[in-house]
């Protein structure tokens, strides 16, 4: 089964769109979305709808910290961050609310674990940005592989039979053998505002079957994007993020 990994999508319609086309394109089998619908993008009702009506066909969904705070938890966040919530909770419905509310922190299936954060502490929101962050996920769990976002920046860890953590930058459309004696903690990059330099929406592909990895870019029309999120009166930097990629 292949199986579509997509995360961080932050209201950001333009980018998920192209991803679900390129998904669709390429005969996928199941989507699997990790947190973060809402926040920064100017069209979260449209993502969280989106998401919602894949999930009634089939796809899985976890919650993210956005997605918390978006529906009235408490979440720390910059300035930033907060002004966009605050704009978000405007405009998303009591049904996205509720969607939303109803997602799980983490979910298992088979020997795969996916969460938004760190599997150590997944309610803590924390980043899995070095050796030592990933080294905490990767021993929290005892599952093959793990899949996760928040970071934004795409990244592959794994642990070796003796104990050894070590990591890499994944290469887009590369097939990244998962290899069994090892066990993977994958940090899946943004859909919805990549920060890796890389403008182009970011997912991957999980092929379970012959056990391999692929990143995979998506260009998308970041201009009407960014022009979204300056009309909306949000936050400009958050226009310029994603016409440059960080």
């Amino acid at each position: 089964m292949r199986i579509a990994l997509l995360t961080d999508i932050h209201g950001n319609r333009e980018a998920l769109a192209a991803c679900l086309d390129e998904v669709d394109r390429n005969g996928v089998d199941r989507l699997i979305f990790l947190g973060d619908y809402v926040g920064y993008g100017a069209d979260p009702a449209w993502v969280v709808d989106t998401v919602m009506t894949r999930v009634e066909r089939g796809a899985v969904a976890i919650v993210g910290n956005h997605d918390v705070a978006a529906t009235g938890g408490i979440v720390r966040m910059n300035e930033t961050a907060a002004i966009s919530i605050a704009w978000t909770r405007t405009q998303i419905a009591a049904r996205h609310e509720e969607f939303l509310r109803t997602l799980p922190l983490t979910i298992t299936e088979g020997d795969c674990l996916y969460v938004h954060a760190s599997a150590d502490t997944p309610d803590k929101w924390t980043y899995i940005t070095d050796l030592f962050t990933a080294s905490r996920s990767l021993i929290a769990t005892q599952a093959q592989a793990t899949f996760c976002g928040h970071v934004h920046v795409p990244a592959l860890y794994h642990l070796s039979a003796t104990g050894k953590v070590a990591g890499f930058q994944p290469v887009e459309r590369v097939e990244i053998p998962l290899s069994r004696h090892r066990r993977w903690l994958a940090v899946i990059g943004s859909v919805g505002q990549p920060r890796d330099g890389n403008p182009a929406a970011c997912f991957a592909v999980l092929d379970n079957t012959r056990g391999t990895l692929t990143y995979v870019r998506v260009p998308y029309d970041v201009e009407t994007a960014a022009r979204k999120i300056h009309d909306a009166g949000l936050p400009l930097v958050l226009s310029h993020r994603l016409q440059q990629g960080y």
